[in-house]
């Protein structure tokens, strides 16, 4: 099931979010960051234990990013982290936001989800202070997908 995140949470998303960040596939989020952001994430629970986390960040009046998509190695393969990009997806159409983008080394899997890749020099400036914490930056590797959300 995915919910929005509570504070009681916020442990189990660092320890997901590390395992990634560890392997370069995320940006490391301190544990302190993830509480002042909490209202960003959504979890995927199940029997009580969280399986998968990922943030839909509101960049300006019209753009949000999926970001900290993780999932339990044990859970991979279940539909997880689709159903959290769908979830923010919702939550951005609710929140009135036109467009939603990712960085990211799975662009077939945001394919499936309607994403188009981009250049990332479509995307403004203003969205990448987090990379400048990224050992890779300036050179990212990652690559830029978004999609354009109706009414």
């Amino acid at each position: 099931m995915v919910r929005k995140a509570r504070i009681a949470d916020a442990k189990d998303i660092h320890r997901l979010l590390l395992a990634y960040a560890r392997d370069g596939l995320v940006l490391p989020r301190s544990l302190a960051e993830i509480y002042e952001s909490i209202r960003e994430f959504f979890i995927y629970e199940t029997e009580g234990e969280v399986l998968g986390v990922a943030s839909l960040n509101v960049c300006w009046e019209d753009l949000a990013e999926v970001r900290s998509l993780a999932v339990a190695e044990s859970a991979t393969g279940r539909g997880i982290g689709r159903e959290l990009v769908l979830e923010c997806l919702e939550e951005a159409r609710v929140l009135g936001i036109k467009k939603v983008f990712a960085l990211t080394y799975q662009p077939g899997f945001f394919g499936k989800l309607g994403f188009r890749d981009i250049e990332k020099s479509e995307l403004p400036h203003k969205i990448w202070g987090a990379c400048m914490r990224c050992a890779k930056f300036p050179d990212c590797d990652e690559d830029a997908v978004s999609i354009e959300l109706g009414d």
